[in-house]
């Protein structure tokens, strides 16, 4: 039985939880599936194969940015070649926007599937933001009520 890659990033702890509960709801769909990603304890009690661990790149502030970002340009690429060079059947995002917009960039480049899981909140954002986001996820998973309105008026599949 040959399994299914699936590479997910949660980038910061508040995203964790949400991505260790996703990971067992969908190995419980199906045992194929294989997880690689950015995460935490809970993702890999889950089952996920840490790749980088998301305490590397978490952030608060500016400051916090320029003391970790080598680890996160490092992690960015370490994505970038396995979207490329392995071709995971789907990339699952959870928040994180700053990093995770550019990695769907990359997985659109090279023809994997982007479900982006737990939105940023783009209503907050400026216009520009919001087109790069339709043009690089195929699929949300909003967990506000009054998100599946507003990302499916912007023309975006999605689910709530």
């Amino acid at each position: 039985m040959e399994s299914r890659l699936t590479l997910i990033v949660a980038g910061e702890a508040s995203a964790e939880l949400h991505g260790s509960n996703l990971v067992r709801a969908m190995k419980d769909l199906d045992s194929r599936l294989a997880f690689w990603g950015v995460g935490g304890r809970m993702m890999e009690e889950a089952g996920v194969k840490i790749l980088v661990p998301s305490s590397d790149m978490a952030v608060v502030g500016l400051t916090e940015v320029f003391s970790r970002w080598r680890t996160i340009l490092k992690a960015y690429f370490q994505l970038k070649s396995i979207l490329k060079q392995v071709c995971p059947d789907l990339l699952i995002l959870i928040d994180y926007p700053e990093f995770n917009i550019p990695l769907a960039r990359q997985a659109k480049r090279f023809n994997v599937p982007v479900l982006y899981y737990n939105s940023p909140q783009v209503w907050a954002w400026g216009a520009g933001r919001m087109r790069k986001l339709a043009r690089r996820v195929d699929r949300m998973a909003v967990i506000l009520p009054f998100e599946e309105d507003y990302f499916r008026r912007r023309g975006m599949t999605v689910d709530y």
